[in-house]
């Protein structure tokens, strides 16, 4: 067993080597490199697809977790709104009903966002991940074609000075076995990179339609609870404004019809005038009698 391990091992160190030997080759211009225009343009398109859906990705999670977070300072708020609202005021049931329907909105639009937005877009970028793993692959499959012929090619330059048949035929099988692998896998990518690219459109049409749609529906709905909490407001500004003003009416009106209040002193002065007058009044009018009576006396004499 460790004896198999061991052999696996030393395979995978050589092929690793003859890769990076090949590739330094090719960089340095010392051996040609199989060309495929196409597949390197569908590859560009795949890494721009990728790179935009993996910033699409991202820029919705912050924005999930601003939503969740403006989800907890909404509820602080309406919470301190509620508490601050005494019971006795005008509208307190309707601000408390219109308070929680906010709570229910605010968690009913992350919870669709997530669900309906971010996990669809998560799957269309797990995509690419296992996608890049087979491209890769091809890529080492064509690092490997290209050993093979390069090796070939001198096996065949030496065959024909040594003429050794063995080492040719073998060189061949070895070079005939690495183009299938890596035609099989050329020709996969071939077809599925641009079905994934072509991919993308009807992706960002059913992905954006939901997230604009959950959007719309939310601030619509949001408008409305807070045009009802202005509007209980409204109402206990106008109610409190007319208690005030009834209240300042029926003071003034009844210091204007109310008589003044007399002092007691004042009452007693007020008398003592009154009853002055009064025996004044008496004793003039009792002394002009008695002088009347006085001359009928004497002219009846």
């Amino acid at each position: 067993m460790s004896e198999n391990k061991g052999i696996m091992l030393a395979k995978s160190v050589q092929k690793h080597a003859g890769r990076a030997k090949e590739k330094i080759l090719q960089n340095l211009g010392k051996v040609d490199r199989t060309a495929d225009e196409i597949f390197d343009d569908h590859l560009n398109n795949f890494n721009r697809q990728q790179m935009s859906a993996n910033r699409l990705q991202k820029e919705f999670n912050n924005y999930i977790r601003c939503v969740r977070a403006a989800q907890t300072a909404s509820k602080s708020l309406m919470d301190a709104v509620c508490e601050i609202y005494e019971p006795q005021w005008s509208g307190y049931e309707a601000l408390q009903a219109q308070t929680g329907a906010s709570d229910s909105l605010w968690a009913d639009f992350a919870h669709k966002l997530g669900d309906q937005v971010l996990i669809p877009l998560n799957t269309y970028t797990g995509q690419f991940p296992e996608m890049k793993k087979k491209v890769e692959k091809r890529n080492r499959k064509l690092i490997d074609y290209d050993g093979q012929r390069h090796s070939f090619q001198n096996l065949q330059a030496n065959a024909n000075k040594r003429k050794d048949d063995v080492k040719l035929t073998k060189g061949r099988e070895q070079l005939e076995e690495a183009r299938r692998t890596y035609e099989i896998l050329n020709t996969e990518l071939h077809d599925e990179l641009p079905a994934l690219y072509d991919s993308r459109i009807l992706f960002l049409v059913t992905n954006l339609q939901t997230l604009f749609a959950t959007e719309q529906v939310f601030h619509n709905e949001t408008s409305k609870i807070y045009s009802e909490l202005e509007a209980i407001v409204d109402k206990l500004a106008t109610e409190s404004q007319r208690g005030s003003n009834t209240l300042r009416k029926q003071t003034s009106n009844a210091i204007k019809t109310s008589s003044p209040v007399q002092s007691p002193v004042n009452k007693l002065n007020n008398a003592s005038i009154n009853s002055t007058n009064y025996q004044n009044q008496i004793t003039t009018n009792g002394g002009s009698s008695l002088a009347n009576s006085q001359l009928n006396i004497i002219h009846n004499i």
